[in-house]
């Protein structure tokens, strides 16, 4: 099966397309396209991948399922596009990095400048239907992004990986802490954040840790 996916994951990524599990995926993904309205649009599905080639990956944060509003999903985690209101979560981050950095929120929730300085936001799942929180996962997605992060942690050392709540720490329990900085906190939903996501200090965190590794630093 050709995907079409940024060159350097492709390389990487090939075997993934071409087994029974992902061709299942691709057809109910097909099926659902037929019935309802898919998010994000087809050409953004892989856009985490787009924005952040695999040479360039320095941090990955996990997230679980895209936004399921419209217009509202980008394919990157956490991520929203140009004029989109932020949603919960995202407005938590910026408040998070206000307090360790002292950097006010961006007027865009567009994450994009983060994947082009070398940060992979990726969810578990790539798709979603439309106001359906969680009805694309178990259909193969998980499946394919633990390979992703499996070949990141073969083939890379010293990465960020930023873990945000009880399922992105599951999916992340493959990371070596010994190659790679783990940085784990509650989620930044507004129902979790005072546990321990306020105050996790994560951004500067992660600068800390490039900068140990000679890697330059995310300008968050």
């Amino acid at each position: 099966m050709d995907v079409r996916i940024e060159t350097s994951w492709k390389e990487r990524l090939n075997a993934e397309f071409q087994k029974p599990y992902f061709h299942a995926l691709i057809e109910f993904i097909k099926e659902e396209k037929k019935q309802h309205t898919l998010y994000p649009p087809g050409p953004l599905i892989f856009n985490a991948f787009e924005k952040c080639p695999f040479d360039a990956t320095k941090v990955v944060i996990i997230g679980q399922d895209p936004y399921h509003g419209p217009g509202q999903a980008n394919g990157l985690c956490f991520s929203v596009n140009e004029g989109v209101k932020f949603p919960p979560s995202l407005m938590n981050i910026f408040k998070e990095i206000y307090s360790d950095l002292g950097q006010k929120a961006p007027s865009s929730g567009n994450l994009e400048r983060w994947a082009q300085q070398g940060v992979l936001m990726l969810n578990a799942t790539l798709t979603v239907r439309a106001n359906t929180a969680g009805s694309h996962q178990n259909k193969g997605w998980e499946t394919f992004t633990d390979a992703v992060i499996q070949s990141l942690v073969n083939e890379k050392k010293h990465l960020v990986f930023i873990l945000w709540g009880s399922y992105a720490q599951k999916k992340g329990s493959i990371v070596s802490s010994e190659q790679h900085c783990v940085l784990k906190s509650a989620h930044p939903s507004p129902l979790s954040a005072y546990n321990g996501f306020f105050g996790n200090k994560h951004f500067s965190k992660t600068n800390e840790y490039l900068r140990q590794h000679g890697k330059e630093e995310i300008n968050w």
